[in-house]
C-alpha cells in the first residue's frame, strides 16, 4: 500500500470517490449513485461504496482486492448527523478495510473544507435538503441537525419544489393568487392541470422524490417575473441567510471577514437576485462576510483534509491545493 488519500463525498443523490497522491495528484475518481445509509440502508450503502472504491483503485492501477487500498479515508457523508450515526459509519468502514484509518464527517464540513481559503468559515448546503456548518479559526464548531421538519428545517430542492406544486394547486382551486406555475408545474410532468400532478403523486405514478425536479421550474418562473415563484425563492434565500447568521453568532465570527461557502445543486441557479438577497441579509449582521460559490466538486474538501493529515499539516494543503482543485474540476466537467 502506497501513501494515498481516499476521499468520499456521499450525498443523498450521488457519491464521488477520489484517490489522491500526497502531492495533490488525482490518481483516479469515479461518480456513482448514493451510498447514503438513510437512502438505501447501511449494508447496501457500504456495498455500493466498496464497489466504487474498487473501481477507482482499478483506474489508478492498483489491485482492488489488496486491502487497505489507502492510507487514510476521509468520508464526508450526508446523514452523518449525530454521534451515533458517525460511530455506526466508522464501524462499518473499519469492517470494509478500505483505508488504514477512516474519518467520518457530515457533508457540510466537507463542503466547507472544499471552498474556504484557510479551512474555516461557514458552509451552507442546499441540495435536496438544507443544512449548514461553521468552523471558527480557534477550532470552535457549530452545525444544525439538518434532518428535516423535525429539526425545524425548510429549504432545498424538495421544499422549493413542493412549495411550487402547492402554489400551482392553490392558484387553480382559488385558494391562492394566480401564477405561471399553474401551467409550468404540470407541463414539467407532461400533464395538463395541477390537480393531475397531485393525483399522479398520490397514485405513485410519479415518485415522491421527483418533486425536487420542480425547483428549477420555480427558479425559472421567478426569473421571468412571476411574483408567487419569486416569493418562494425569497423565502429560501432568507432561510439560508438566517442559518449563516446563526452559525456566525454561535462561533463568534460576526466581526470577522468570514467566507460563506455555498454548495449543493440548488446553488447552480443563475438567478442573481437570489444570491444578492442572501448576501444582503448575511452582511446586515456579518458585515465582512463574502459569499463563495463552490466551483469544485465537494469531494475536494475531503481530499484536502486528507492531504493535511498525510502531508504534515496546513503547509501541505497550500502546496497541493491548486493542483488538486484543477484536477478535480477538470474531472467533474
Amino acid at each position: 500500500m502506497t501513501t494515498s488519500v481516499l476521499a468520499v463525498d456521499g450525498g443523498n443523490s450521488k457519491t464521488d470517490v477520489a484517490l489522491v497522491a500526497p502531492d495533490g495528484r488525482l490518481l483516479a475518481a469515479v461518480r456513482g449513485p448514493t451510498t447514503s445509509h438513510q437512502a438505501v440502508g447501511l449494508e447496501a450503502g457500504i456495498d455500493r461504496l466498496v464497489g466504487l472504491v474498487e473501481e477507482v483503485a482499478r483506474q489508478a492501477g492498483l489491485d482492488p482486492s489488496a486491502r487497505p487500498i489507502s492510507t487514510i479515508g476521509v468520508h464526508a457523508i450526508a446523514g452523518a448527523d449525530f454521534t451515533a450515526d458517525v460511530r455506526m459509519l466508522e464501524r462499518a468502514l473499519a469492517g470494509a478495510r478500505l483505508s488504514k484509518r477512516d474519518i467520518v464527517v457530515n457533508d457540510c464540513t466537507g463542503a466547507l473544507w472544499a471552498g474556504a481559503s484557510d479551512g474555516w468559515g461557514i458552509a451552507l448546503i442546499c441540495g435536496q435538503g438544507i443544512n449548514g456548518a461553521a468552523i471558527a479559526p480557534d477550532g470552535r464548531t457549530a452545525r444544525f441537525d439538518g434532518v428535516g421538519d423535525i429539526s425545524g428545517d425548510w429549504g432545498g430542492g424538495t421544499s422549493v419544489g413542493m412549495s411550487g406544486l402547492a402554489a400551482a394547486v392553490r392558484a387553480r382551486d382559488g385558494r391562492g393568487p394566480r401564477t405561471s406555475l399553474e401551467r409550468l408545474v404540470p407541463a414539467h410532468f407532461g400533464l395538463g392541470r395541477p390537480s393531475a400532478v397531485t393525483r399522479a403523486f398520490y397514485d405513485d405514478r410519479i415518485a415522491d422524490a421527483r418533486v425536487g425536479e420542480l425547483s428549477p421550474v420555480v427558479f425559472g418562473a421567478a426569473g421571468d417575473g412571476d411574483p408567487v415563484a419569486r416569493s418562494i425563492v425569497d423565502r429560501l434565500a432568507d432561510e439560508l441567510a438566517t442559518m449563516a447568521v446563526a452559525l456566525a453568532r454561535r462561533t463568534a465570527m460576526t466581526r470577522r471577514p468570514v467566507e460563506v461557502v455555498l454548495a449543493g445543486g440548488v446553488f447552480s441557479t443563475t438567478d442573481e437576485p437570489f444570491f444578492a438577497r442572501i448576501e444582503s441579509a448575511v452582511r446586515a449582521v456579518v458585515r465582512d462576510a463574502r459569499l463563495v460559490r463552490l466551483d469544485v466538486p465537494p469531494v475536494t474538501g475531503a481530499a484536502l483534509h486528507g492531504l493535511e493529515l498525510v502531508g504534515g499539516g496546513r503547509s501541505a494543503r497550500h502546496a497541493a491545493r491548486e493542483r488538486l482543485r484543477n484536477d478535480l474540476k477538470a474531472w467533474s466537467r
